[in-house]
């Protein structure tokens, strides 16, 4: 199930099927954590413009105070931006929030480039989720356009659908 609503046609989004590309990044605490480590669980990798920013907060609080959904479904939920981890130390203390936040800060986005969801002229990451299976392969896959908040229901059933592969 794929739902890309905005995405520059320039741009290679990964699609539902192909294998999601492997990264490696520092989490709130300077730790480093990689997609790959995560085989063998699914993983909801949720791109997100800025901390402290409303939708931004709105999204992340939802899924916070939802995480047994994902718990339920086997799912580790990884939140990345272009902020640095400081920034993401502090958002993650102050909303109290259980998941890891990685920063995508240097070099600049280029997670989000490699996920397709980087916006060149605004500096941040566009709103972008993928559900990743436990062997790796994208599930599902929303692009939001700036000022639209994703939509937690949909996110719920992308997982339940894993349990049905």
């Amino acid at each position: 199930m794929t739902e890309v609503q905005q995405a520059p046609a320039s741009v290679h989004v990964p699609q539902v099927g192909q294998l999601a590309p492997d990264f490696e990044l520092l989490n709130q605490y300077g730790e480093p954590v990689r997609l790959t480590d995560f085989r063998g669980r699914n993983v909801v990798v949720v791109f997100f413009p800025f901390a402290f920013s409303g939708i931004c907060t709105g999204e992340l609080c939802e899924i916070r105070d939802n995480i047994a959904a994902f718990e339920d479904s086997d799912a580790t939920v990884l939140a990345i931006s272009v902020d640095s981890k400081f920034a993401q130390r502090a958002y993650a203390e102050h909303e109290h929030f259980g998941f890891d936040l990685l920063a995508d800060f240097w070099p600049h986005g280029a997670v989000a480039r490699t996920y397709g969801v980087f916006d060149e002229a605004s500096g941040m990451a566009l709103r972008g989720t993928f559900i990743i299976d436990a062997a790796g392969i994208v599930r599902y896959v929303v692009v939001n356009p700036r000022g639209q908040a994703r939509d937690l229901a949909a996110y719920r059933q992308a997982l339940s659908s894993l349990a049905e592969l």
